[in-house]
């Protein structure tokens, strides 16, 4: 299936190019999410009217996560949770927990946003967690887990 981006899509164009995918992507998820249009010749024409307003879009968003990159960046959140004695916590803290003490502590963050390659922390102590406001945005964040005592 051939589609026509119409915003920057990590790891497969940038806004305009046409590009090959699999059906079920480009059917499930680029053109319900209005990440791209069906490659047609209509669409083409479609996509040259609407370029300049798709490009002044980009980069008013790619503005804003760059001024969310800058609240967030250096910041440090502290998670309490349930914790062994050898500070083994009972559960795990993942990109939920993070977003919600991160909007807890005055900037926004989705659930979406937080990315956590080596999988939901399960340890006691402080960690660096990286935060992807955009394809071309990413800020860093400490996430600091302290144990909770129980009552």
């Amino acid at each position: 299936m051939e589609v026509i981006l119409l915003e920057k899509v990590k790891n497969l164009g940038e806004l305009g190019d046409t590009v090959k995918v699999k059906s079920g992507y480009g059917r499930n998820f680029l053109l319900p999410q209005g990440k791209a249009l069906p490659a047609t010749d209509a669409n083409r024409k479609v996509f040259e009217v609407r370029k300049a307003e798709l490009i002044k879009k980009a980069t008013e968003s790619l503005g804003a996560a760059k001024l969310r990159a800058e609240q967030i960046n250096g910041k440090t959140v502290t998670i309490k949770a349930l914790a062994a004695e050898e500070g083994k916590l009972y559960g795990s803290v993942g990109p939920a927990d993070v977003a919600k003490a991160a909007t807890t502590a005055g900037f926004e963050v989705r659930k979406a946003e937080v990315d956590m390659p080596s999988g939901p922390i399960r340890q006691t102590g402080s960690y660096t967690v990286n935060v992807r406001l955009h394809t071309e945005v990413e800020a860093t964040l400490t996430v600091v887990v302290e144990e909770e005592k129980a009552q």
